[in-house]
C-alpha cells in the first residue's frame, strides 16, 4: 500500500461521513503515512490470522471473553503495554506495534477490538480519562479491558485508584466515563498521540503532516483546522495559516475554538497589511 492509497482512502471515508469499515486496516492506514518506506503487508497478514484464530472462540461464554481474549492476544501472541519506552513513536504505529508486540493503550486496543469482532463480540474503545481502556459484552453488562495490562480486567477500586491520580482521591467513578467511543474516536485519539510527541520534540512539520491526514478523516473537525493553522503560523505559513482559520470558523462560527482562531486571523493579518 502506498501513501498516496492511504490518503486516498482516507479521505474517501472521511467524505462519506461514515465508519471505517475495519478499524485496525484504517490504523494501518494511518501507520503507512506515519512510517515512510513501511511495509504494511506483514501486519495485514498477521491481522486476517488472528481474525481466524478469533473467529474459533465464537462460542466462548460471555464471562469468559475477557480471558479468553487475553490468552490469545497477551499470551499466545506476546502483546503487551511498553513500559520502558512509552514515549517512543513506534508504540503508536501498529505496523511497528505488530512487529515488536509493544504499542500504547489505544494501539493495543485497535487489536483487541478486532479479535473481539472477528470472534462476533461487540467491542468498543472507551475514553476513560489518561488511558484507553477495550469494552466487550460481559456477563450481564459491559467488561472494561485494560489492553496495556495484557487484558487485564481493572476492579473498581483499580480505576478510582487511577482517575484519583488525575484529579483527587474523592473522584468518583461515573458511568460517563465509560462512553463507547467510534471508530473514528479511536483512530484520532491514536494519531494524537503522534501529533502530540511530535510536537513536543519540536518537529512541527511532523506534526502538522499527522494533522492533514487526521483531517482526511474528519475534515468537518474544526478544532483540528484551527490547531493546523497554529502550526501553519509557527511555521512561518501566513496564508496557509489564514486559509486552515477560516475554515474552522465555516465550520463552527461560534463557541470556544471560534473565539481562538479569530484572535490568530487578526493577528496574522495585522502582519501582513
Amino acid at each position: 500500500m502506498t501513501p498516496e492509497i492511504a490518503r486516498a482512502t482516507l479521505s474517501r471515508f472521511g467524505a462519506a461521513d461514515d465508519e471505517p469499515p475495519d478499524l485496525a486496516i484504517a490504523a494501518l492506514l494511518f501507520a503507512v503515512l506515519d512510517l515512510p518506506g513501511g511495509d504494511c503487508t506483514p501486519a495485514r497478514a498477521h491481522l486476517a490470522a488472528l481474525s481466524v484464530e478469533a473467529a474459533a472462540l465464537r462460542n466462548t461464554a460471555p464471562a469468559e471473553r475477557a480471558g479468553a481474549l487475553a490468552a490469545l492476544l497477551a499470551d499466545r501472541h506476546g502483546y503487551a503495554g511498553d513500559t520502558e519506552t512509552y514515549d517512543d513513536l513506534a508504540n503508536a504505529n501498529l505496523i511497528r506495534v505488530i512487529e515488536r508486540r509493544r504499542g500504547l493503550p489505544v494501539a493495543l486496543g485497535v487489536l483487541w477490538i478486532h479479535a473481539a469482532r472477528a470472534a462476533g463480540w461487540p467491542a468498543w474503545g472507551i475514553d476513560f480519562p489518561a488511558h484507553f481502556l477495550v469494552g466487550i459484552e460481559g456477563e450481564g453488562r459491559p467488561v472494561a479491558i485494560d489492553p496495556f495490562a495484557r487484558g487485564h480486567v481493572p476492579s473498581a477500586a483499580e480505576l478510582h485508584a487511577r482517575l484519583g491520580r488525575l484529579a483527587d482521591e474523592d473522584a468518583a467513578i461515573h458511568p460517563r466515563l465509560f462512553r463507547r467511543m467510534r471508530d473514528r474516536e479511536v483512530l484520532l485519539r491514536l494519531q494524537n498521540n503522534i501529533r502530540i510527541r511530535r510536537l513536543r520534540a519540536g518537529d512541527l512539520a511532523g506534526a502538522l503532516a499527522c494533522l492533514e491526514d487526521m483531517l482526511r478523516l474528519v475534515p468537518r473537525a474544526a478544532p483540528l483546522w484551527c490547531e493546523a493553522g497554529l502550526v501553519h503560523r509557527q511555521l512561518g505559513h501566513p496564508r496557509a495559516a489564514m486559509a486552515c482559520l477560516e475554515r474552522c470558523l465555516s465550520l463552527d462560527p461560534s463557541g470556544e475554538v471560534a473565539t481562538q482562531a479569530r484572535a490568530m486571523l487578526t493577528e496574522i493579518r495585522s502582519t501582513l497589511n
